[in-house]
């Protein structure tokens, strides 16, 4: 066994660490090379070389980083209000999310106006382009394209959405969305409400074949409609059992989409698992139904962060305690069980990136797969969040500059380990 030779690029071994792999967590090293995840087989049997840095896990478990598909902002930023500095809020937001292990996100644009819409669409363009060019030391989270939650929802399930800016669809389904919204170039999800779409649902077919995925919600649809939408490309839930109707016996509505067998694949679903949005027997109801379909969000807004008061959501104040958030003078929930530690990962991972059609790349630690991992110990507490391979966020403050700073330059001349946060790196 040899050391790289100069100019190759270093090779990672993060050893003593357990893998959220194939649905089960199991003992064995992780590889990491050029941000990627790699086979070690094509080490050993190929370059025959030894790790240039080996991080010793102290028996943490490795988990793909998460992904959350529905967040409305954090840290002080409200991704639905004052566009023109929605940019540098989505830089804080992406670097605030890290200690949480989130190294993906979708961001979520409440219904708005018009005006709105179209400047935020172009701030989340120019905010993607100016992370995904960050020098390594500056990694944040990957900044995915837009989930619009709106304006083509119906007033009836309005949530904590404003009444006099949603939209009806119109026979020009697909077109007049897509005016409205102005480009449809830098969106992943659109939630719609499917009773709007039209008897066609020729809206959702176009969206569909643009890929974009379109999510059922803020809807009174029964459930023929929901499982026909679902039949014309519909693949997501948004915030199950919140702003739809109630589970009947005889008509479950979009809940029954969980156990249909009258739709083309299995529905994903958007579950806010904090107890109050969803109460922990449903949440168990939902994931005991459709293990597989689980995709956790948070569905958090700009409070996030910081202390109880009163904070933005788009057009509305949220009045935020140290339990639940509502709008400001009203009960009206805004924002923000039990199962096993690998469903609960893989509701966070996985599923998300099965959604987004991104888990080629993201949310599994398959061979090939980019090096975005979450460091968590038995009760789930993030340790660490590495991206690309690189540490961005360790538990100790202070620490993780002092990691990039080694930037591993030391191997070739005397070896060295050092401790940091619960991980042994011998460089």
């Amino acid at each position: 066994m040899k050391r790289r030779h100069e100019g190759q690029t270093k090779l990672y071994q993060f050893k003593n660490c357990r893998l959220l792999r194939d649905s089960k967590l199991i003992e064995e090293d992780l590889w990491v090379r050029d941000g990627k995840i790699i086979d070690p087989r094509d080490v050993f049997w190929g370059g025959k070389v030894l790790a240039d840095v080996q991080i010793d896990c102290n028996s943490l478990i490795i988990s793909p980083g998460f992904i959350d598909l529905q967040i409305n902002g954090g840290f002080g930023v409200d991704f639905s209000s004052d566009p023109d500095k929605l940019e540098e809020g989505l830089k804080t937001v992406s670097k605030g999310l890290l200690q949480h292990g989130v190294t993906s996100y979708c961001p979520t644009i409440v219904t708005s106006s018009q005006a709105s819409y179209n400047e935020e669409n172009l701030a989340i363009s120019e905010a993607n382009k100016s992370l995904t060019l960050q020098l390594p030391d500056q990694i944040c989270t990957s900044l995915h394209c837009a989930h619009l939650e709106g304006p083509f929802i119906n007033p009836e399930m309005k949530g904590a959405h404003k009444e006099h800016l949603m939209r009806q669809i119109s026979t020009k389904g697909a077109q007049e969305i897509e005016d409205f919204y102005s480009s449809l170039d830098h969106v992943s999800i659109i939630t719609i409400a499917p009773e709007l779409a039209g008897e066609s649902m020729e809206s959702i077919q176009q969206l569909v074949k643009r890929n974009i995925v379109v999510s059922i919600g803020h809807s009174a649809a029964n459930l023929s409609i929901a499982e026909k939408a679902a039949d014309n490309g519909a693949t997501f839930i948004t915030h199950l059992f919140n702003a739809m109707l109630p589970f009947h016996h005889r008509d479950p509505g979009i809940v029954g989409l969980l156990t249909s067998y009258d739709i083309p694949k299995p529905i994903f679903y958007g579950l806010i698992a904090d107890g109050i949005h969803t109460h922990p027997t449903a949440t168990r109801i939902a994931h005991r139904s459709h293990p597989n379909g689980l995709v956790l969000v948070t569905d958090a807004i700009a409070a996030l962060g910081l202390p109880p008061g009163l904070h933005k959501l788009g057009p509305m104040q949220v009045e935020i305690n140290h339990e639940k958030a509502t709008l400001k003078g009203t009960n009206t929930l805004a924002g923000r069980y039990s199962c096993s530690a690998v469903e609960a990962l893989e509701g966070a991972t996985l599923h998300p990136a099965q959604v987004l059609g991104i888990e080629r790349r993201k949310g599994t630690l398959n061979y090939k797969s980019d090096a975005d991992l979450v460091f968590l110990d038995e009760d789930l507490n993030v340790h660490a969040t590495f991206i690309a391979g690189e540490p961005v966020w360790l538990h100790k403050e202070g620490l993780v500059t002092g990691v990039m700073k080694l930037n591993y330059n030391m191997m070739g001349s005397k070896s060295k380990r050092v401790s940091i946060s619960g991980l042994s790196i011998h460089i």
